[in-house]
């Protein structure tokens, strides 16, 4: 099985390439599915990216001569369909991972710089083990113990991503509230060892861990929550890759914002955030002090 980055991202790039050399053609989509003999359904799920397709290297080369694509880009859209045939790691955890998730993990394993912003939780590539088990058991207190090892199982395979070689690790910037530092969880020495881990992963130069003061009154993501901004790396030859996507997760369901407007706005809330927030080597100096005085409260 493959472990790269899975076909989520070239499915959607594939698709956006094929959508714009059809509207350049002046190509109808009736045309389209007309001349490549199979149905609208299939050539909607083709341009949107959806992972329920078949791609079939065949039928892009075909579409590439219908819309008149220079050779170039026809190599390009090549590419991404073989791309979109590997399997990501994640995809041998499907039981474990909610539907709205899968898409996000393929998104989130492709992008070359990640920021998230947590006010009521640690993000899930910064929890330590016991975190994560305590966060589960929290949000899902009935989930039988067989299907609980699977979802902590595939939130440590996510963390890999900010430690791996090749290809590089994205840049990972997370901004967490100093209540989130603070609270108490169950399990004894838990908060501890989340607090360590977090120093652990602020030392690592391509991660930033910034503590959001507890002093900081509303902020522009005081009524949004918690969001990630991911951007994702140029395409081969130089063409715009993926566009930059915004991903917020509730109860039962999960946003994607890419319109240019809606990831604008969650630009600018992360500036904000970024300024009222401690810098690193202050958020490492509070973490530090958060830890030392959980430390001297076990021993009282």
């Amino acid at each position: 099985m493959s472990h790269g980055t899975g076909s989520t991202v070239p499915r959607r790039q594939l698709g956006r390439l094929l959508r714009e050399y059809r509207e350049r053609a002046g190509v109808s989509i009736k045309d389209a599915f007309t001349y490549l003999e199979c149905s609208y359904q299939r050539l909607w799920r083709l341009e949107s990216g959806e992972s329920n397709v078949t791609v079939k290297t065949t039928e892009i080369e075909s579409l590439a001569r219908f819309y008149g694509m220079p050779d170039e880009v026809t190599e390009i859209a090549v590419a991404l369909a073989k791309a979109s045939k590997e399997i990501g790691w994640w995809q041998s955890y499907s039981s474990a991972l909610e539907k709205w998730s899968e898409l996000y993990v393929g998104l989130e394993a492709s992008a070359s710089r990640i920021r998230q912003f947590e006010n009521g939780i640690i993000p899930g590539l910064l929890q330590a083990p016991a975190y994560i088990e305590a966060v589960f058991r929290a949000e899902r207190p009935r989930v039988p113990e067989e299907t609980l090892a699977p979802r902590i199982a595939v939130k440590q395979e996510r963390q890999r991503l900010i430690r791996r070689f090749s290809p590089p690790p994205p840049r990972y910037e997370a901004i967490v509230s100093e209540g989130v530092l603070l609270a108490a969880l169950d399990a004894p020495g838990a908060m501890q060892q989340q607090l360590h881990h977090l120093l652990m992963a602020n030392e690592l130069p391509n991660v930033t861990v910034q503590v959001l003061p507890l002093s900081v009154g509303p902020h522009p993501a005081s009524v949004a929550g918690g969001f990630t901004v991911l951007n994702f790396p140029p395409l081969v030859g130089g063409r715009a890759g993926e566009p930059s996507t915004v991903f917020s997760e509730g109860l039962t369901g999960a946003l994607y914002l890419d319109r240019p407007n809606e990831v604008q706005a969650h630009e600018e809330a992360w500036k904000a955030l970024a300024e009222l927030a401690a810098d690193e080597k202050q958020s490492t100096l509070m973490i530090t002090e958060i830890l030392r005085s959980q430390g001297e409260k076990q021993h009282e």
